[in-house]
């Protein structure tokens, strides 16, 4: 097979396709981002001032909340959920399984008859650690693990479904999940780092690290794509990395 013939087929078929014409949901990109995402902005115009803070707080000092501030925050999420058709929550998690995992939960209390999303519901759940590496830590009737949710990260929307992000932690307290290991280590970069800061201004209370992967999209048009046999066969593009 002549593979230069084969490729410059390919791209004689390129100026052929028909433009797909992409609507945005609004004018603005600020009227739709984010929409789907309960955020500071959603707190802000569905709670209490009050409650506001207190949420606010926890999530800028990584504070507990009671459960008089869960309570109040269930039920904002869950009518600003249930107004987007949402029937549906779950705990999602990131175990040590190089994937995700989610325990879902239905708004519906079958024994009250109606639609119900408490604060205990919200911070914390019970799947079974069992079902994930645990390196040995535990006996097996020490098998439970908790999902508890982590306020600085927003709950959001994902088809028909309100994720909250949680940690996942076993019965012995061990992480059993990448989230806790990077929440703590975030927060001893705040606590080093403030330190430092301090020496040069003593105005700062706190640092706040950011981390992010570096992503590169490519569009590949579909006469390309057949011209490739690694990208038929492996149904995805060579993942490589490299260091800065």
């Amino acid at each position: 097979m002549n593979m230069a013939k084969l490729r410059f087929d390919a791209l004689k078929k390129i100026p052929e396709r028909k433009k797909v014409q992409v609507v945005p949901p609004g004018e603005k990109v600020s009227d739709f981002y984010g929409e789907n995402s309960f955020g500071i902005e959603a707190m802000r115009a569905t709670l209490s001032p009050d409650i506001f803070n207190k949420i606010l707080y926890a999530i800028k000092k990584g504070k507990k909340i009671d459960m008089e501030t869960a309570d109040a925050l269930a039920a904002a999420v869950k009518s600003w959920a249930m107004n987007k058709g949402i029937t549906h929550y779950t705990h999602w998690f990131q175990p040590l399984t190089g994937s995700t995992a989610e325990k879902h939960d239905s708004f519906f209390d079958a024994s009250k008859g109606i639609e119900n999303f408490k604060g205990s519901a919200l911070v914390q759940q019970e799947p079974d650690a069992s079902s994930f590496p645990s390196g040995g830590i535990r006996s097996t009737f020490e098998a439970r693990g908790y999902t508890a949710w982590d306020p600085s990260s927003p709950i959001f929307v994902m088809e028909k479904t309100l994720c909250i992000p949680t940690i996942f932690v076993s019965y012995t307290g061990e992480a059993l999940d990448y989230k806790a290991p990077l929440l703590k280590a975030l927060t001893a970069v705040d606590k080093a780092a403030t330190k430092v800061c301090k020496l040069f201004d003593r105005n700062i209370t706190s640092v706040q690290p950011y981390l992010g992967c570096e992503q590169e999209y490519f569009v590949v048009d579909e006469a390309l794509y057949q011209a490739r046999p690694d990208l038929v066969m492996a149904k995805r593009t060579v993942f490589g990395h490299y260091l800065h």
